[in-house]
C-alpha cells in the first residue's frame, strides 16, 4: 500500500462483514486515504456493488491482495474478469486459513485468466524504469531487504 501510494496508484480496501469479523487491521487501515474502505456481506465485492465509489474503480487493471483467497478474493476477481477488467493477483500478498485453499484459488484464478504476480513484479511494472528519483526512493524503502 505504501509503495502504491508513493508511486501514485490508487488504493482501497473492502471489509467482509466487519460487524462480525472485525475491521481491517489498524496498521493497514491507517495507510488508506479517507473514503477508501467499503463494507460488504456478499463474498464478491462486485456482487456487493461497493467498488464504484472507491479510488481506482475506473481503472482497467486491478491489483488484488488480501484474504480469503479462495472465497472473497476469488469471487471478486472472477466477476471483475467477467466485466472485462485485467486482474493481477499478488501471490505473496494473499492468504487463506489453509494453504491448500490458497493454492487452489491461485490455480483457478490463473485458469480463468487472472495474472498471478509477486509484489516486486507489480512495483517494478508501476515504476517502469530505473534511474529516476522515484525509483531510487521506492527501491530503497520497499524493495531492498
Amino acid at each position: 500500500i505504501r509503495a502504491a501510494r508513493k508511486i501514485g496508484v490508487p488504493v482501497a480496501a473492502v471489509e467482509q462483514y466487519p460487524k462480525g469479523l472485525g475491521r481491517t487491521v489498524r496498521e493497514v487501515r491507517g495507510l488508506l486515504p479517507d473514503g477508501a474502505i467499503a463494507q460488504k456481506v456478499h463474498f464478491s465485492a462486485v456482487a456487493a456493488q461497493c467498488l464504484s465509489n472507491l479510488p481506482g474503480s475506473d481503472r482497467a487493471q486491478i491489483v488484488l491482495v488480501g484474504t480469503e483467497t479462495h472465497v472473497c478474493l476469488l469471487q471478486t476477481a472472477l466477476e471483475l474478469l467477467e466485466e472485462g477488467k485485467e486482474i493481477y493477483v499478488v501471490a505473496d500478498a494473499v492468504g487463506s486459513r489453509q494453504a491448500a485453499d490458497r493454492d487452489l484459488a491461485l490455480a483457478r484464478l490463473r485458469q480463468e485468466g487472472a495474472r498471478i504476480v509477486s509484489r516486486e513484479m507489480v512495483v517494478f511494472e508501476w515504476l517502469g524504469e530505473a534511474g529516476t528519483p522515484l525509483f531510487r526512493e521506492v527501491n530503497k524503502e520497499f524493495l531492498r531487504g
